[in-house]
This record gives C-alpha cells, structure tokens and sequence, in this order.
C-alpha cells in the first residue's frame, strides 16, 4: 500500500520488540484502569491529570482522556471565575501598565513554580509564561485582598494554559495530523479568550500563529494545520481580541506556500476563500477586478505549464473559470459581458489545446478543456473553431472517458445531467 507515492514496508519485529510491545501495552491499560478507578470516585484532582498526561503520551488518539483532563483543568488547575475577576480582567485589557514578556519559545519549556502547592501541575510552566502585573487604580472598587487574589488567579491561570499548549506540541510533532490534539488546543485558546486579558490574549494567540506556520512549513500539505491557521485568523481578526482583518497578508503566505510546492492543494484553496474577501476589502472597482483576474489567470497557466498533471492547480483555474459563468452569484468580475467571457473561454482553450499537443495522455487536461467548453456553451456561444481532434465536447468528454475508465459511471451520468440542462 500506497501514501503519497510513498510504499509502506511491512517490518518483521524481533522478539525484543515484541517484548517491548507487550510491556507497552501493559503499562497502557494499567494507566487506563487509573483513570476509570479515579473517575468512578468522582476524582478530578493532580493525580488523575498526572495520569492523562501519562496515558496520553502514549496514546493521543484517545479522545476521551483529552475530555477527562478538561475536567480535571476546570475542577481545580484552572480557577473558578468570579465577577471580581472579570472587572480586573477588563482592567488589566485597558491598563497601559499591563506588561508582557514572553520568552523566545513560550511553549516549549514547562516547571510547576507558579502554580500552587496543592494545584500543580507537571507542565505548567513559569519562566516561559507571560506575567500579568498591574498597578491601575482608577478602576471600579475591589478590594485589596480579593484583588490580590483574582491578579494571582489571573497569572495562574496564565501559566497553566500556556503550559497545556507546551504540552501538546511534541505530541503534534509526532502526530501532526491527529484531530483530537488540534482540537484540545482549540479548547485552550478559546479559555486563553474567556479567562486572560486581552493583551496577553493577543500575545498567545500570535504566538500560536507563528507556530501552524511551522508546521505547515514541516509538512505543507498538512490539511489540519491549515483549517487550525484559518481557525486562529479568524480569532485574531474577530473583536474578541480587538483585531484587524489580516485577508492581505494571508493571501500573500498562500503565495509563499504555493511558489514553494504547487501542489499545495490546501495553499490554493485557502486562496479560493480570501479572494472574494480580499477584492472587496481593496474597494476594487471593475477594471481592479478584471486586471486581478487577469494576473491570477496568468499565475495558474504558469504553474500549468511546469504541472500539466497536477490536479490541484486544475482545481484552482476550475475556480477561475467558474467566474465566467452566468449562473455564479458570487463572481468576482460580475461587470464583464458575454463577449468578454466569450473572449477569455476562447483563449483558455486554445492555451488548453497548445498543453495537449505535448500532454495528450494526461486525463486532467482534457478535463479542463471540457470544462471550459461546457461554460462556453452555457454562455450560448457554440463558436465554430478549426477542425481537430480536440474542439468538440463530445471529443473531449470522450477523451476523459476513456482515460479515466474505473470513473465511467460518474461521467455518463455527467453526460446526463448536460444534456437535461440544456432541455
């Protein structure tokens, strides 16, 4: 079998191996016996959470102990939140003397100094978290004593959640594709929101930004790394923590991202989303937009030339090519005319047939030139071109029937749907 490309070797264990397996495997179920023992009691305390960690290490898959450590987080790591605490969170979000200093890798390193005594926790770090301190005094009144304690509870709380996402990340290096880590890590950015001031938020949040970059720098096909990205955008952008749209700057990463392996697939679709978004926030007037089109169009028929076999560059001039149809609500050119649209079909066609003069064996070109077709037609434009092998639908649709003979059923019933469109 298959990944990528890649085969897979099967591997003959030796007997050491299968002896380490077997204590693996052991160790394994006397750590989820633990934890069923712990929860029956109704304990969610340090040594459950200990075990978590354990059993975790070993098997992050496991969806149910990511919930159980929640729970042990909001029993008695994380504190319970009050409405002191939420005044001097709003104070501590519009205090100037509110002071950051993260580390140069505030998720890396982990101690348990800051948290206390009787609430620590194997990964919660101190030198690396970011200290929360203030001196603002002209705020709604809170007493001295319960002040104390919510600044306390606030820095706890800080270095706790800072700490879990330090926990995660040698666990995502090492499976950087499993949705129950991303998706803990979206648990703890969305309580860095609801429990820290918006500063030290922010702070967090960018830093998190700066790490799905390299990730998916490690591995650029990494599909979970580029929703998580777009998830963590979202939020930095969102009036939650006080944003500004970042559409500009992430287009130009898709950019990066795609000059660095056109076969990024999640690269160009992330660029199918910020389009539309990107245009209007430009103010693009008609002429801005179909120069944009333009440029875009010349970008993939690049990339088209050095891939002609690589369907995720088809999948994104698919994308363009949709804009031409009448029936898309959502084109991003909406004042050009039939002829215009005739006109741009037309050369992507014949750029189309120029590729397979040298690639006539490649399914994906046949396909783009038929998709074209399709839209030239729908537009009313059955333009009569030179005689070959290539200038019909039908030949074409011909062509990627028999070039793609195991999908026979979904392009007759393709040719179906056509022709009852055009009743």
């Amino acid at each position: 079998m298959a990944s990528h490309g890649v085969a897979r070797a099967i591997r003959a264990h030796t007997e050491e191996q299968r002896l380490r397996d077997l204590e693996k495997i052991k160790t394994y179920r006397d750590l989820e016996n633990q934890i069923r023992s712990q929860l029956a009691s109704g304990n969610h305390g340090l040594t459950l959470f200990h075990v978590t960690t354990k059993l975790l290490h070993l098997k992050p898959e496991y969806y149910t102990i990511w919930n159980v450590r929640r729970r042990c987080l909001l029993s008695g790591l994380l504190s319970r939140r009050s409405g002191g605490s939420s005044s001097l969170k709003a104070s501590l979000s519009t205090s100037p003397n509110v002071t950051t200093r993260p580390s140069d890798n505030a998720s890396l390193h982990s101690s348990s100094d800051a948290i206390p005594s009787d609430q620590r926790s194997p990964t919660v770090a101190r030198s690396s978290a970011i200290p929360i301190t203030s001196t603002a005094t002209s705020n709604p009144p809170v007493y001295a004593q319960d002040q104390a304690l919510d600044t306390e509870n606030l820095e706890s709380d800080s270095n706790v959640l800072q700490s879990e996402l330090a926990f995660t990340v040698p666990l995502l290096l090492k499976f950087p594709k499993s949705y129950c880590i991303w998706s803990f890590r979206k648990w703890i950015l969305s309580q860095v929101i609801l429990r820290l001031p918006i500063l030290i938020a922010c702070k967090i949040w960018e830093t998190e930004l700066g790490l799905v970059s390299k990730m998916i720098t490690k591995d650029r096909r990494n599909f979970h790394a580029w929703g998580y990205r777009r998830f963590v955008v979202a939020n930095l952008e969102s009036s939650k923590l006080q944003g500004k749209s970042m559409a500009e700057d992430e287009f130009l990463f898709t950019t990066k991202m795609i000059k660095l392996d056109l076969s990024n697939f999640s690269a160009w679709h992330n660029r199918t989303q910020l389009i539309p978004r990107l245009l209007d926030e430009r103010g693009a007037d008609d002429q801005m937009r179909v120069a944009f089109l333009d440029k875009e169009l010349s970008f993939v028929r690049e990339a088209l030339n050095v891939g002609p076999e690589d369907q995720s560059l088809w999948f994104y001039h698919s994308f363009l090519i949709s804009f031409f149809d009448d029936r898309n609500q959502q084109t991003i050119v909406p004042a050009l005319t039939i002829e215009e649209r005739t006109a741009y079909l037309t050369r992507e066609i014949d750029d189309i047939k120029e590729l397979l003069e040298d690639y006539p064996s490649i399914k994906r070109v046949h396909q783009g030139l038929l998709e074209c077709s399709v839209v030239l037609n729908q537009l009313g434009q059955r333009v009569e071109r030179d005689s070959g092998e290539f200038n019909d639908q039908e030949t074409s649709l011909a062509k990627v029937r028999l070039l793609d003979s195991m999908r026979i059923g979904r392009w007759n019933d393709w040719k179906e749907m056509q022709r009852m469109e055009s009743c």
